[in-house]
């Protein structure tokens, strides 16, 4: 089974998701160090006040921004496969863990309506907010985590979907959060024009 460098962080990593990441603690820069040296990915976990998740993310680092003269450094992250912890191991200044991987059940792939679906609701999402994202191809073969880390859903939301088991399923909950959010904007466009308009709607 193997073992792991573990990167706590209040942030869900989704598999195909790059963010950038400054890297401080001298603990978590000698992790980072290691990986880059000997070409080995660490694991990304959410730990904020409701406690460490138990699946996380491998992730990769895939460049390095800076490096200060004091250590610390800024690089960027690419997620990987997801992992789940299974025992925590001990010997190194950085968490480590024995992990096993976590693989969508056999099921039935999404149809062609649920990802057109998720296609329509996110890139309605993107005109809306008038965000300047790309639409992903969906070539790694989760286009629900393609879609899902171009969008801010918050953590709750992102580490229910890292947690499901199912693109199919992924795609569904996906379809909600972007309906949600397109809802969200809807609404505070039209606070805005309420407000530029003294609360009266304009005849033109």
């Amino acid at each position: 089974m193997p073992e792991i460098g573990l990167f706590p962080l209040p942030l869900v990593l989704l598999p195909t998701e790059r963010v950038p990441l400054h890297v401080f603690e001298p603990r978590y820069r000698e992790l980072v160090s290691e990986c880059l040296a000997e070409g080995r990915e660490l694991g990304v976990l959410l730990e904020d006040e409701q406690g460490r998740r138990q699946v996380g993310t491998r992730a990769a680092v895939v460049e390095v921004l800076e490096v200060f003269p004091d250590g610390r450094m800024n690089v960027v992250v690419e997620g990987r496969d997801r992992f789940r912890l299974v025992r925590l191991t001990q010997g190194r200044s950085f968490l480590t863990a024995q992990v096993e991987r976590v693989t969508d059940a056999a099921e039935p792939p999404p149809t062609a309506s649920e990802i057109g679906t998720a296609r329509r609701l996110f890139r309605q999402l993107v005109e809306m907010a008038e965000a300047d994202v790309d639409e992903p191809d969906g070539s790694s073969g989760s286009l629900s985590f393609e879609l899902a880390a171009r969008v801010d859903f918050g953590l709750a939301a992102k580490q229910g979907l890292l947690e499901l088991r199912s693109e199919r399923a992924r795609l569904r909950r996906l379809a909600v959060l972007l309906e949600g959010a397109v809802a969200a904007v809807t609404r505070a466009r039209e606070v805005r024009e309420r407000a530029t308009g003294n609360g009266r709607v304009s005849a033109g």
